[in-house]
């Protein structure tokens, strides 16, 4: 919805309250701890109000040091690591009550020629033929316990959701994405929308071969560090295929990589992503 694709600008629109000092909030929402990819958006946010020239990230390396409190804000100060002819580096650090809950490494690059290679695309279904959120619900009978919530992002499974697995599965996952609705024409905001959307299914992946899904209650799952690497311009409120890989889960961690494709096919990011995937005692 239009409504709820502007609060999510608004939520990366940072408040300046010094020089490389920003301050971002979460939703009024009833969550125990702040979505990870929302923490990723206001940091990268944080990062490229810093930049004083035309550079667009190209990369960028986050860890999530602690559970964020979504009741109180999170202050993000920024370093100017590097100011180069070419890239610019910058580091952020989110802090809540006086402690370090999310460290970003990011780097931007001016536009310049070079070699030009991109993977292709897989061959899927239109994200237009895939069931929605609401009709995924209804298809398995269930009531969506999180309606009342607000849903700016409208995302398709080409693979089983987590609502419809009863066993182990192949390490692959697939999901069409995109705003749902329409965003100002800023590079950076589609950027920062894309992180921010990269950490909502990725982790999910991880346990594919095992048997249970993401609403299984007896795992517990955080995000523990991540990784995404653009390839050029796109734009977030169109559809974005985002196709997913597990490669290995050990020691209570799992790893997952993920390829994310404009609707026309071209590459534009890479993620890899680690978690922590462990069963609650029963």
């Amino acid at each position: 919805m239009q409504n709820d694709v502007d609060d999510l600008v608004d939520l990366l629109d940072l408040e300046a309250i010094e020089v490389n000092i920003f301050r971002g909030v979460s939703p009024d929402e009833n969550r125990q701890r702040i979505f990870g990819g929302q923490v990723a958006g206001q940091a990268l946010v944080a990062a490229a109000r810093t930049i004083d020239d035309e550079r667009a990230v190209h990369s960028l390396h986050a860890y999530f040091l602690r559970p964020g409190d979504p009741t109180v804000p999170v202050l993000y100060e920024v370093d100017r690591i590097r100011d180069g002819r070419s890239f610019t580096t910058r580091r952020v650090v989110g802090i809540q009550h006086g402690k370090a809950i999310f460290n970003l490494a990011a780097s931007f690059h001016i536009a310049e020629p070079g070699l030009e290679h991109l993977e292709p695309m897989p061959d899927v279904p239109r994200a237009d033929d895939l069931p929605t959120r609401t009709e995924r619900f209804k298809e398995h009978g269930v009531d969506d316990p999180f309606s009342d919530h607000p849903h700016p992002l409208d995302v398709r499974y080409i693979t089983t959701s987590p609502l419809g697995r009863s066993g182990p599965l192949p390490p692959v996952q697939q999901v069409w994405f995109r705003a749902d609705g329409a965003l100002p024409d800023d590079q950076v905001l589609h950027t920062c929308l894309l992180t921010y959307a990269s950490d909502m299914t990725l982790l999910d992946t991880t346990l594919l071969p095992h048997g249970p899904g993401s609403v299984d209650q007896s795992i517990q799952m955080a995000s523990l560090d991540h990784a995404m690497w653009f390839h050029g311009e796109f734009r977030a409120d169109e559809w974005l295929l985002y196709d997913q890989h597990t490669p290995a889960s050990t020691g209570a961690r799992g790893l997952a990589t993920g390829r994310v494709f404009t609707h026309d096919g071209r590459l534009i990011a890479n993620v890899v992503q680690e978690g922590l995937i462990r069963k609650v005692p029963k």
